[in-house]
């Protein structure tokens, strides 16, 4: 089945892509989009009975963990190096009158 891409979509598409296209790319982007929609046409002659819908290619999993302190957070020895420190934190000059 052809699509058929009208001057006013291309002039649509264009001033929500905020594009300024010369005739000659107004011409090939219709037959660029004509061709879009064909293919998708054809996509869906396609027969897909038990075939489950996927969101990526390759399988994912969660690959959350539980989030356990292993080794500290290190705060002693980060404030050691500190120039000057209050309590647990580093003291700095102001930058905000």
């Amino acid at each position: 089945m052809a699509n058929v891409i009208d001057d006013a979509t291309i002039e649509y598409v264009g001033i929500l892509a905020k594009l300024e296209l010369s005739d000659e790319e107004k011409e090939q982007a219709k037959k660029d989009m004509a061709s879009m929609l064909d293919y998708i046409d054809k996509l869906g002659e396609l027969d897909t009975t038990g075939i489950e819908p996927m969101s990526h290619v390759f399988p994912v999993e969660n690959v959350m963990r539980e989030d356990v302190v292993t080794n500290g957070d290190g705060s002693e020895e980060t404030l050691a190096n500190a120039p000057e420190r209050h309590d647990t934190s580093f003291v700095v000059p102001k930058t905000v009158d």
